[in-house]
């Protein structure tokens, strides 16, 4: 059965929950609003049905509550951050914070992470840059789940890649999307609602596809070769440039609840001014966005989209009508 929330007491019941649990307010306020976020524009994978799993990570020590992130300037435009292996959608929201302050000094900034836990939807941190007039690229790496191209076994995790361009009078283009066929998030919410999915988005431990969610053991790259690379250069940046551990040597996040993750993210902010002038670019940008609108759709389509335009949809939508949830999901972030 699903209910409706509005966005408000959906936010504040996570906080809610997140504080009986011993964060700290400012904290549990950053969890929330990431989460919800993501529940806003309808990528419910991402959102407060993950909470129940990261306060179990909480209770069994994988997880430091109230971390204390620290940096160190490397260079007059890049910083390092450690966690302090606390929670990932706290320690990238300040990540991308001082990934913006920078470039706003030096014209472009980038940001490694290290001792970080998942971090939830990488448009949030993107939107973050996007909103500041700048241009914003995020990426994270998980543990193995991903089957590489031409293996049979997995390797690299569904490591994600985010996207953010300021516009002018359009809204930002936020493009957020994993190097698999789908995010694991997107199983487990087919898995929450009883739900079939292709078989194009996982296969089982014998390596055949199936629509049963229940039954997925892994997943493929999307693209098969293409997919599998830029997975790769996702870890590349996320987990040997950061200093964290890689592919199969990294945590479970759906188990080993005792242990840190120890993940690494990246983030880059780029100032448009310092190039083409900000007003040319978001005019620019404008433009290119309504000659895309403008081209004649395919058979079966309304008008060609931008990415993350279904999205911002799904959100002033859900801001003006709620936000629909499992109501097993809702009993539980009520405790």
């Amino acid at each position: 059965m699903t209910i409706i929330i509005s966005e408000e007491e959906l936010r504040q019941t996570t906080v809610d929950a997140f504080r009986k649990s011993g964060l700290s307010k400012e904290i549990a306020a950053d969890i929330a609003d990431v989460l919800v976020h993501a529940n806003l524009r309808g990528v419910d994978s991402h959102g407060v049905m993950r909470v129940e799993h990261y306060i179990k990570r909480i209770k069994e020590g994988g997880i430091n509550p109230n971390a204390n992130p620290s940096t160190v300037q490397s260079s007059a435009s890049t910083l390092i951050m450690d966690g302090d292996n606390g929670f990932g959608h706290y320690i990238s929201k300040q990540a991308m914070t001082e990934a913006i302050n920078l470039a706003k000094m030096s014209g472009m900034s980038a940001i490694a992470v290290k001792n970080s836990s998942h971090c939830g939807a990488l448009s949030y941190f993107v939107e973050q840059a996007a909103s500041a007039n700048l241009i914003g690229i995020a990426m994270s790496h998980t543990d193995k789940i991903v089957v590489p191209f031409g293996g049979s076994e997995p390797f690299f995790g569904t490591n994600p890649i985010a996207f953010g361009f300021p516009a002018q009078s359009e809204e930002h283009v936020i493009l957020d999307f994993a190097t698999s066929n789908v995010a694991l998030g997107k199983i487990l919410n087919a898995r929450e609602y009883g739900d079939a999915i292709p078989d194009t988005w996982g296969v089982d431990a014998e390596g055949k596809p199936t629509t049963n969610p229940e039954n997925v053991s892994f997943l493929s790259p999307f693209g098969g070769p293409k997919g599998y690379g830029l997975a790769m250069v996702v870890e590349i940046f996320s987990a040997l440039l950061t200093g964290a551990a890689f592919g199969p040597h990294v945590s479970k996040m759906y188990g080993d609840y005792n242990k840190n993750r120890e993940l690494g993210h990246f983030f880059m902010a780029i100032d448009p001014s310092i190039f083409t002038g900000l007003d040319s670019f978001t005019s620019r940008l404008d433009q290119m966005i309504q000659e895309l609108h403008q081209v004649t759709p395919a058979e079966g389509a309304e008008r060609v989209l931008v990415p993350g335009e279904i999205e911002t949809q799904t959100a002033l939508k859900r801001k003006k009508e709620g936000i629909p949830l499992p109501d097993q999901v809702w009993a539980s972030l009520k405790g």
